[in-house]
């Protein structure tokens, strides 16, 4: 497997969450790499781990994450351990890290997206982190109640206010009429 500078961040990101904040199995950590994700879309127009979010009745759900966690990668072995079992009928999934944080993946914005995340969903339960999923204003909202794609993937342009969006678009096409005419 080559390791990415995304793929770094994005173990690091899933570190630096289990070690700050409190109450995370799979659909916490789910929704906060969600959250800085977006968030980082948002201010930058780029995400910062490269998942892609797909609209899952829970709320969006890194799928490719998702799958590997019952088969980790070498490099996910390594730096976490996950603890994927039931009780009573319920599954659940337990992460602890195996290395510690490591901040020079990130730029100052990144840091300061995972610490804000962190403190702000610190004591929410994954009932409560998908509630703050399912908002209208969010785009899973938009994707799987207005849309009904249902289990499909939540553009990243979402996040963006129709404003945004638009002069995002605009760019996009005049960049690629520009590259047009060039050549």
């Amino acid at each position: 497997m080559i390791v990415t500078h995304n793929r770094e961040k994005l173990i690091n990101a899933i570190i630096y969450f289990l070690e700050n904040s409190s109450l995370i199995g799979k659909t916490k950590l789910f929704k906060l790499l969600y959250f800085l994700d977006f968030e980082h879309f948002k201010e930058t127009g780029r995400s910062v781990t490269g998942l892609a979010y797909h609209a899952w009745k829970m709320g969006p759900v890194p799928v490719a994450l998702q799958e590997e966690i019952e088969n980790p990668e070498p490099d996910l072995a390594e730096n976490l351990e996950i603890d994927v079992g039931e009780n009573n009928g319920y599954k659940y999934t337990n992460f602890k890290p195996k290395s510690r944080f490591d901040s020079k993946h990130f730029t100052k914005r990144e840091l300061r997206l995972l610490k804000e995340i962190a403190d702000r969903y610190y004591m929410c339960n994954a009932k409560e982190m998908v509630y703050w999923t399912h908002l209208e204003k969010e785009p899973w909202h938009r994707v799987w109640e207005l849309e009904n794609r249902k289990f499909e993937k939540i553009p990243y342009e979402y996040v963006l206010e129709e404003s945004e969006e638009e002069i995002i678009q605009s760019l996009a096409s005049e960049r690629e009429e520009l590259i047009d005419n060039y050549q």
